[in-house]
């Protein structure tokens, strides 16, 4: 027995029309006929329909059919009912949407690029492109600089959460993946590497700055007119950087961001921009440029990471290393350590002077400090560099192997590092300090 006849009411673009007495299995094409026969469509070239009822999709047009070559359909042998059996229809009628899409914004949309960032309901582990695009640059720096140290280090690390940088159609910002990559780089950085080694530094998390602080705080505090770089919360507890450039169309130099991830590690122990932080903060710059010009001095290719290139050359710092700036190949060969040192310390007070000035304090306090600093590091690499490095492992550098931790230095029975009593100075003059602060209260 043939089911009872249904009534269709149709809607399309705010107009409505009601179709009676249709077969109960009316084929899904005959109805998608119907529905454009109902309605003044106009010209429809290059237009595809579809029928929605409850939410699905009960007819539509493929995407290669237009009203031109829709007789096509018409030698279907096997027409599909567009109300299946099982489907319920409302006593009242069943009411069914009219859609209409361009097929060339169809062809437009399937064209474009989806986002590595988003699952799909179907399977939720990342695929292998998706792996791919949050794989870390281990290798950025060489093969021997792929780790942190295992104690002296940042436990995480966090691009900015707030901002959807990169994602929207046509936008020019990098990524987030990119700006975790750049973070990556930043930490597995050798000159960071030994500066939180030996001065046993652990920061939980270094993460990116949102843009949007460095506006609030010229507007909550007047600092004229300049711009907030980073920030130390906590004495470590977090470090953020200012990644993005102030268009968000790119990155700020290398060079520049580490500069201001050492001025943020400096807070550690100093809070005010005072002569000890500016003392402190030079001599981990001097320790920062010394290990780029080791590793050119005295590892060869351990010296050396993506695309063969110096590390001091893919940090940036090559011209505060060698006073020629590493532009012929006997750069490195042609200066002996003490020239090395000289040029590394009186690149640190140049670039301390500039820094120095918007405080109001000369830099001539603070750069006897620097370089006696220096002078004690050389003597200190001197005394301890060995000759033969062992390729594959363990090659060291200053008595230290480049992946020591804690453990190995507490087991070696020897007077203090130049960096360890730097590091015990700036922490007794800390103290000093706080506690002058505190008669000064009471």
């Amino acid at each position: 027995m043939d089911a009872a006849p249904i009534t269709i009411k149709l809607s399309y673009k705010g107009k409505s029309a009601t179709l009676t007495d249709i077969p109960r299995r009316i084929s899904s094409r005959d109805l998608l006929a119907m529905a454009r026969s109902s309605f003044p469509l106009g010209d429809v070239d290059g237009t595809l329909f579809k029928l929605l009822f409850k939410g699905k999709i009960i007819a539509q047009d493929d995407a290669a059919v237009t009203t031109t070559n829709a007789s096509t359909n018409a030698n279907n042998d096997d027409p599909q009912p567009a109300f299946p059996e099982g489907i319920t229809i409302p006593n009242g009628g069943a009411k069914v949407i009219l859609m209409a899409t361009s097929s060339q914004r169809v062809q437009t949309l399937n064209s474009l690029r989806s986002d590595p960032t988003l699952r799909g309901f179907d399977d939720p582990t990342p695929t292998t492109s998706t792996a791919a695009a949050t794989r870390p640059p281990h290798n950025y720096w060489g093969p021997l600089h792929t780790a942190q140290n295992p104690t002296h280090k940042f436990r995480t690390l966090a691009e900015c959460p707030i901002a959807s940088f990169g994602t929207r159609p046509g936008s020019s910002t990098p990524h987030a993946f990119e700006a975790r990559r750049l973070l990556e780089r930043m930490v597995l950085d050798p000159g960071i590497v030994a500066i939180l080694t030996s001065r046993k530094l652990f920061v939980n998390t270094l993460g990116e700055m949102d843009p949007i602080d460095d506006r609030v705080m010229l507007k909550t505090q007047h600092g004229g007119g300049k711009c907030l770089l980073g920030y130390n919360t906590n004495r470590g507890l977090r470090i953020d950087v200012k990644l993005r450039t102030e268009d968000l169309r790119g990155f700020r130099p290398y060079e520049e961001l580490i500069g201001t991830l050492i001025h943020e590690l400096s807070h550690n122990w100093v809070g005010e921009h005072d002569v000890l932080f500016w003392t402190n903060y030079g001599q981990m710059r001097v320790e920062y440029l010394w290990r780029h010009g080791c590793l050119m001095k005295m590892m060869g290719e351990g010296g050396r990471g993506e695309g063969g290139r110096w590390t001091a050359d893919l940090a940036g710092v090559l011209d505060m290393i060698l006073p020629d700036g590493g532009k012929s190949v006997k750069g490195v060969v042609s200066y002996d350590e003490t020239e090395i040192m000289n040029h590394i310390c009186r690149s640190v007070i140049a670039e301390l002077a500039r820094e120095m000035a918007q405080h109001g304090i000369p830099v001539q306090v603070v750069a006897p400090a620097i370089v006696r600093f220096g002078k004690e590091l050389m003597e200190e690499t001197r005394k301890k560099k060995e000759v033969d490095f062992e390729l594959g492992g363990g090659h060291r550098l200053g008595g230290l192997t480049l992946d020591s931790s804690s453990e190995q230095l507490q087991q070696q029975q020897r007077p203090l590092t130049a960096r360890e009593k730097a590091l015990e100075a700036a922490e007794r003059r800390a103290r000093e300090a706080e506690e002058k602060k505190k008669q000064s209260r009471e």
